[in-house]
């Protein structure tokens, strides 16, 4: 599968390296130690046009595949993760109507985020509900001509800001009747609960969502009843690539970091760029972040081309958070006690990395996935 990228795509990156060279490392840091949400930062990154990017064109937005989301998702989360994180969570809430909504929800939902600055959320996970979504909670119920839902959502990225959520619940306490519907910001009975306090992407607003006699009407429903799981599967099955684009991006930048030091960093008398032992480590980071880029790129390629596989995806995105964990320890390793100070990048990245093996489905369940569409495709 040929991965080369187009001028278009290349000028596509230089845009995106150029904002988060200026927009995004000179307040990475001071984000992460605020743990503020970035809004002036997000604004600057949406009047540079990289926000929506795979909003249609006959809705006003660009009409660009999962390629080009990956390429800026990979060129700002080199910046601070958690600030690209918004960006990504806008297209994991906005998919689901993507692939299952009408001409006239995409046309009313979707076009307003190509006018102005807004916020999405994807609202599958509970508190008991995580890897097996099959689990969820959330209830809805018909009433009239529309559906009442009551639920609380967990770990929901953009959940304290989003105007408009993707929120998954079932009709009938089975996986079976799992139903996706669309809650615009304002709705009586949606409310926004504890926000969290984590470990690392911490510039990124994640929070419970709360759903208490949340009326929706029919014209809202996303697909048909019962589709909702399906829905959310095809919609995780297209942003794993974008995840892994994000944590190539940790791993590049981490792997950066360690060049820059180890080159200017003396001890025994040379720089430690030139002992054997920082060698083999940086010489292990190199071609763990080239893997992950392939992976990455054949994932998203096939995502564009319509042949989203399960197999690349889930290689794409446990490869590359693998990826990125381990270069970025490494990194810290090789900046030694300084790695272990917030004075130097490779600590935030360390943190940021950690996630990448956790959400959008475990590292586990991403091996689970590929093991059975292996076996699946011996027949």
């Amino acid at each position: 599968m040929d991965v080369h990228p187009t001028e278009d795509q290349e000028e596509l990156r230089r845009l995106a390296r150029r904002v988060a060279d200026q927009e995004i490392r000179p307040v990475a840091a001071a984000y992460d130690r605020s743990r503020e949400f970035p809004r002036p930062v997000l604004e600057r990154i949406h009047a540079a046009g990289l926000f929506d990017l795979q909003i249609p064109e006959r809705v006003g937005g660009s009409g660009l595949s999962s390629v080009e989301d990956c390429i800026v998702q990979e060129e700002l989360a080199a910046g601070c993760a958690g600030i690209a994180l918004t960006l990504l969570a806008n297209t994991l809430g906005m998919t689901p109507i993507l692939i299952a909504g009408g001409e006239e929800q995409k046309e009313r939902l979707l076009r307003p985020f190509t006018a102005a600055l807004r916020f999405a959320a994807f609202g599958l996970t509970e508190a008991e509900a995580g890897s097996d979504a099959r689990a969820l909670q959330a209830r809805a119920h018909r009433d009239g001509d529309g559906y009442v839902l009551e639920g609380r959502k967990r770990f929901i990225t953009n959940g304290g800001v989003a105007d408009l959520y993707t929120i998954f619940a079932t009709l009938d306490g089975t996986p079976e009747g799992i139903t996706c519907f669309a809650v615009e910001k304002g709705a009586p009975g949606l409310s926004v609960g504890r926000e969290e306090r984590k470990l690392g992407i911490r510039a990124s607003n994640t929070t419970e969502v709360v759903l208490e006699g949340v009326r929706v009407p029919i014209a809202d429903r996303i697909g048909q009843e019962g589709e909702g799981y399906r829905i959310a599967l095809r919609t995780l099955l297209r942003s794993r690539a974008t995840i892994g684009a994000a944590a190539l991006g940790i791993a590049r930048e981490a792997l950066s970091c360690a060049l820059d030091y180890a080159a200017r960093r003396e001890q025994f008398g040379q720089p430690i760029a030139t002992l054997g032992a920082i060698e083999q480590m940086l010489g292990e980071m190199a071609m763990r972040v080239e893997a992950a880029r392939l992976l990455v790129y054949q994932a998203a390629q096939r995502i564009a081309e319509g042949e989203a596989s399960p197999l690349y995806s889930s290689m794409a995105k446990a490869y590359a958070a693998d990826a990125a964990m381990f270069v970025a320890g490494e990194a810290v390793q090789i900046f030694g006690g300084y790695g272990y100070m917030e004075d130097y990048p490779v600590e935030k990245l360390y943190r940021d990395a950690k996630i990448y093996q956790i959400f959008e489905g475990t590292n586990q369940v991403q091996r689970m996935v590929i093991a059975r569409a292996l076996v699946k495709d011996r027949g």
